[in-house]
């Protein structure tokens, strides 16, 4: 019986997912758009980043950073 395997996509599934993306996007356009994703997650890091250390600012001062009822 015919099993559906769902997994990693093997080495011509890459080829052929990556000349969709060529067409859909063009040559020129990859570049652009590479750039824009790795700074999104640079962002994206900052931001968590920054949120840590203002909870380990209210975690030190002694406060509690719950909402009061």
């Amino acid at each position: 019986m015919f099993q559906l395997a769902i997994g990693m996509p093997g080495g011509i599934e890459w080829v052929w997912i990556g000349l969709v993306v060529v067409l859909l996007f063009g040559a020129r356009k990859l570049p652009e758009l590479a750039r824009s994703m790795g700074s999104s997650i640079n962002q994206f890091k900052k931001g968590l980043r920054e949120e840590d250390s203002a909870d380990q600012l209210t975690e030190g001062s002694g406060q509690d950073s719950s909402p009061k009822e």
